[in-house]
């Protein structure tokens, strides 16, 4: 085995774990970033070209008629063809969680439309279930195993968030271990089926899936319930008659106990196994080679190449099958490093990379993911991502090439911006606040000065007074501002409304009658 060192240029920010590959004719592709996409490549899928020992980044685009596909990380993947020995496939994706660590139980499938130098479309279509649905989840696997001319996939493990009625203010993002269920899925008429074996009795997440014709063997895992990672190795046999299918499990002998491992295809029925955790913090730095025949698996270790002393004392480690016999992985970068978050990444050529080139039927699927730092179990620290992606070069322009230098800076002028002393409002852990939001914070204008924008929930804003400050035309002053406002702000002149002055009422002048008048009066009053 021979290990390599990649040096990354001026995107490596952007490779962080929770990522997942495509390829496509040898080429690679990605998704998932941790975060939402900028407008320089708002589907958020990028061309992987590796040149000269260099990785670099390209923006891909989506057909007009695509869905949106959400960067999701920790889904499981799998390549679907027509038959089993057709050139043409596209793939599946499903699950996984979204930049607001929300869980999705959604199915996409994504195949390549048109590639030429300049430009490479793909198209996402989303395909809607019934019967039983798989709940969201993440850190599960998928296959597609193929028996009697008919071909189904199969769907097992994961985690995904404790139910709604059982959670509580200290656990409400808390994650447990997803039924042991086996799912098969019928993409021609869009139906799922869920299966309970005996030999299954615990959820597993992170584990290895091999599978070939008829058949899939599952190799190791980590149990959230019990915190232990499995020494079983399972074999499952998909059974499809005219009738309803059959699921058969058997327990084998022969197991290792390990979680979030890599499995790479060296040769049409040889596979190698590198990677991975023995316990919460401890590597498993051994490799082992998987032959199958017929329906017989063999695993022994083998001799591994020579780590580097980064490798070796670092505490975590993360990585996935690139194809061809080759793993690419990665490791935490120093934080002395200029650019935050970076990673140093090597490629693991293992036995039988340089043969000649060969599509092969057999499929691998692993998760070699763990969770965010925070989450409820220390494991979950051993966050990574799945690469299976070629090493070979994409002769595309260099001018294409994504640079995170030409993205305006989001930072400091966007919606993720520090607005004041207090702010906690952060890309990675943002969630919606108020029912107006959906994937960006709510912000409105301080009046001070020339101007500058703070977010709402920040300034402590009620929802019904966000709302009427929008509605109105009135200045708004942030709470680091009003005070000020008011100490520079000169009172308006008053205007005393003048009113006339009331003429005074003039008596009416009466006259006195005398007494012989009266009488005369009456007189003539009465005649």
């Amino acid at each position: 085995m021979l290990l390599q060192m990649v040096s990354t240029v001026s995107n490596s920010s952007l490779l962080q774990p929770g990522f997942s590959l495509l390829n496509f004719d040898g080429h690679v592709f990605f998704f998932g970033q941790k975060g939402w996409p900028k407008r320089s490549c708002p589907t958020g899928v990028f061309l992987l070209d590796i040149k000269q020992d260099e990785l670099k980044m390209k923006p891909v685009f989506f057909s007009k008629d695509s869905c949106y596909l959400p960067p999701l990380r920790y889904p499981a993947l799998c390549t679907l063809r027509s038959d089993a020995r057709a050139d043409e496939y596209q793939y599946i994706i499903h699950g996984g969680k979204t930049p607001n660590n929300d869980l999705s139980d959604k199915i996409y499938f994504i195949s390549l439309v048109s590639k030429t130098s300049k430009k490479i479309t793909f198209q996402c279509t989303e395909k809607d279930l019934g019967g039983d649905v798989p709940e969201a989840r993440y850190g599960h696997t998928m296959n597609i195993v193929h028996s009697r001319g008919k071909s189904m996939s199969v769907l097992f493990g994961g985690r995904s968030y404790t139910p709604l009625a059982q959670r509580t203010t200290e656990t409400w993002n808390s994650v447990v271990d997803c039924l042991p269920s086996v799912f098969l899925i019928d993409f021609e008429f869009g139906c799922c089926t869920s299966y309970l074996v005996p030999e299954l009795q615990d959820g597993l997440s992170f584990h290895v899936s091999i599978a070939r014709d008829d058949t899939i063997y599952i190799l190791g895992g980590h149990s959230l319930q019990n915190n232990t990672r499995s020494p079983n190795l399972y074999r499952l046999k998909i059974d499809l008659p005219l009738g309803s299918p059959a699921v058969t499990c058997t327990i084998l002998p022969g197991g290792i106990s390990v979680s979030s491992a890599i499995v790479s295809q060296i040769s049409d029925n040889e596979f190698v196994l590198v990677g991975g955790y023995h316990s919460d913090n401890q590597k498993r730095l051994a490799c082992n080679t998987i032959v199958l025949e017929d329906s017989k698996i063999e695993i022994v270790e083998t001799v591994g190449p020579e780590w580097t002393p980064d490798i070796k004392h670092c505490r975590m480690w993360f990585g996935c099958d690139m194809g061809k016999g080759s793993v690419l992985l990665g490791i935490p970068g120093a934080n002395k490093q200029i650019i935050p978050d970076a990673n140093y990444f090597y490629i693991l050529r293992c036995k039988g990379a340089e043969d000649k080139e060969e599509e092969l039927i057999t499929q691998t699927c692993s998760q070699t993911s763990s969770e965010d730092p925070g989450d409820s179990t220390p494991f979950e620290d051993l966050e990574e991502f799945c690469f299976s992606v070629e090493a070979n070069s994409f002769d595309a322009d260099d001018a294409d090439t994504y640079n995170e230098d030409d993205e305006e800076d989001e930072s400091e002028t966007g919606y993720w911006i520090t607005c004041c002393a207090s702010c906690n409002i952060d890309i990675n852990t943002w969630v919606p606040f108020y029912s107006t939001e959906l994937n960006k914070p709510a912000m409105i204008l301080c009046s001070s000065g020339a101007g500058h924008w703070v977010h709402a929930q920040c300034m402590d804003l009620s929802e019904t007074m966000l709302l009427r400050l929008s509605e109105a035309n009135v200045k708004y002053f942030c709470n680091e501002h009003i005070d000020l406002n008011k100490g520079l702000q000169t009172p308006q002149k008053v205007m005393c409304l003048k009113k006339p002055p009331m003429k005074p009422l003039r008596k009416k002048k009466t006259m006195k009658l005398s007494t012989s008048t009266k009488k005369s009066f009456l007189r003539r009053l009465f005649e």
